[in-house]
């Protein structure tokens, strides 16, 4: 039997204000980065904190609540599975990302 799972959960911040795409078939897709941060000890002995950006995207109803209720800033923890994809960037440069499609959110 074949089980896929791709899930990743993350505890942090929205960092940005949410961008929101409208389709002419009435869909919608929001996007927005979040930010976590990770504690480590740095070579000379001190405790650093270290940012991490995730680039976050929604569809339909998800999109729908963040394009209402996400705040810049607020803490969250969101649960979705990681999405690969490549694009051509503006000078048309072929380009590969990796993102995290948001399937549930909670505020802290």
């Amino acid at each position: 039997m074949l089980v896929l799972k791709n899930h990743v959960t993350l505890i942090g911040d929205i960092a940005t204000f949410a961008e929101v795409t409208h389709f002419d078939n009435g869909n919608r897709v929001a996007r927005f980065k979040m930010a976590t941060h990770k504690l480590f000890r740095s070579t000379n002995g001190k405790l650093s904190l270290k940012k991490e950006w995730h680039q976050i995207f929604a569809w339909g109803s998800m999109a729908r609540f963040i394009e209402s209720y996400a705040e810049k800033g607020k803490r969250v923890a969101i649960h979705g599975r990681l999405v690969s994809r490549t694009f051509v960037n503006p000078k048309g440069l072929k380009r590969k990302t990796s993102e995290i499609e948001l399937r549930q959110i909670v505020g802290l």
